[in-house]
């Protein structure tokens, strides 16, 4: 859930918030947008570290979850991955 609240954060503030700063000459909501945004990035990476402790998660698999939160779709396609590595698991 955080993950896909983080991801939708960044796409919103690089597809929106970004363009009505530099079009329409709007810089607060890119304030508004980005704080809302980093707030949700600080949750991610701490919810990451829970994750990482509580299911043993090798270094590589926990680099990439964090390269994910790094790219503007990443965190979508790791919430994926995660859900499709969940019902192979059960």
């Amino acid at each position: 859930m955080t993950a896909l609240a983080e991801g939708s954060s960044f796409l919103v503030l690089l597809c929106i918030a970004m363009p009505m700063k530099y079009v329409m000459g709007m810089p607060r909501v890119v304030t508004v947008v980005g704080a809302i945004h980093g707030i949700l990035f600080l949750l991610y990476i701490g919810q990451l570290t829970k994750l990482r402790t509580t299911y043993q998660w090798d270094n590589r698999f926990s680099f990439y979850a964090f390269v994910a939160s790094l790219l503007p779709f990443g965190p979508f396609v790791f919430d994926k991955h995660l859900r499709e590595k969940e019902v192979g698991t059960n």
